[in-house]
């Protein structure tokens, strides 16, 4: 991992040491119906959130814990006209936009703004409330994601290819506005920063490269020198792009399921030791849809593919759905625990 302090990597070395796997399931929305509030609700009101994950915590003691999955915030914070549906994530609607858009933009600190500083207020109260062995995250738009949202993902798309040094230009402002988030995300106790880059899977790996990790490094050089650990997150079929997650210094990549193209146990093989892997049970078809024996055999024959590999953190490929069953992230939580690695007894087959 990037450096001894790391969180994640102590964690990874802990769990290692125990003989079994780290757990952490990106759950969040799962969250607000232990509370019986909105996703609105949640994503507005500070202490909201706070119980929705205090909640998650408390029921499922993961390894690390994330706030609520949100690709709106920065992009909000910049006056991008957002929709807040009652129980389902924002979204940023596409709008005009020209050179000049970013020049206005420039003058927002978006450390002032009320969800940015509902989200920052969110992570000072899970650092000081949680328990101090549960790893606290917190969630960042990616530096293309972010530009994508800004100027559209399919002008984006093309901007990549023909129009460069635009799109180098709002990669720059976009990276800008993620690390000052980042700042005060780490200042208020988040000990891994997650990169969000869902946008990024359309590039290829020269794009990728170009596009999304060389600004990414900025923010996880800034984490690194903190003890702060990075996690990449990128959804679909990441594999043309792995070695360039893997090389923009990141503690460690999250992966979108088999679905979406990611055989894990191949990836463990490819990536080197010294960066985590989380993922990659799929959210919906396994965690929504399934049953508990449904998730209690992925997760068993995905703990078998990956076999002795200390850097691997059983994860779900993306963020969990307000209606996946607690018993189903139970038995996710469940099978972890009681896989043991090695010669032990794998106690999930007894």
């Amino acid at each position: 991992m990037n450096s001894s302090a790391d969180k994640l990597h102590v964690l990874l070395a802990k769990t290692a040491a125990e003989g079994r796997t780290a757990a952490a399931p990106l759950m969040g929305f799962p969250g607000i119906r232990l509370t019986g509030s909105t996703v609105k609700i949640a994503q507005q009101n500070c202490r909201e959130h706070f119980r929705a994950i205090q909640a998650l915590c408390d029921k499922f003691t993961p390894d690390i814990i994330f706030p609520l999955m949100d690709l709106s915030v920065e992009a909000n914070a910049l006056g991008f006209y957002t929709v807040f549906p009652i129980d389902d994530t924002p979204t940023v609607l596409k709008s005009d936009f020209t050179e000049a858009t970013i020049e206005g933009l420039k003058e927002i600190d978006i450390s002032y703004d009320a969800r940015i500083m509902g989200y920052v207020e969110t992570v000072r109260l899970l650092s000081l409330n949680l328990p101090k062995e549960v790893l606290k995250g917190a969630f960042v738009t990616g530096p293309f994601t972010l530009a994508a949202l800004i100027m559209g993902a399919e002008n984006a798309a093309m901007a990549a290819l023909v129009d460069i040094d635009q799109l180098h230009m709002l990669c720059e402002f976009t990276t800008g506005v993620i690390r000052k988030y980042a700042r005060n995300l780490v200042t208020a106790g988040a000990e891994a920063i997650c990169l969000l880059e869902p946008s990024a899977v359309i590039l290829g790996p020269e794009q990728f490269r170009e596009f999304s990790a060389s600004y990414s490094r900025q923010v996880i050089v800034e984490c690194d020198a903190c003890g702060v650990s990075t996690v990449y997150h990128t959804c679909g079929n990441t594999t043309p792009l792995l070695d360039e997650m893997v090389n923009s210094g990141v503690t460690a990549i999250s992966l979108d399921s088999p679905e979406a193209g990611i055989d894990l146990g191949r990836v463990m093989n490819a990536v080197p030791p010294s960066v985590g892997v989380m993922g990659n049970i799929n959210p919906t078809k396994v965690m929504l849809h399934g049953a508990v024996e449904k998730v209690q055999g992925e997760v068993s024959a995905l703990l078998d593919a990956v076999g002795e590999k200390p850097n691997f953190m059983l994860s779900t490929g993306c963020d969990l759905p307000l209606e996946t069953p607690h018993e189903n992230i139970a038995a996710f939580m469940r099978t972890a625990r009681e896989y043991r690695r090695g010669t032990l007894k794998k106690e999930h087959k007894g």
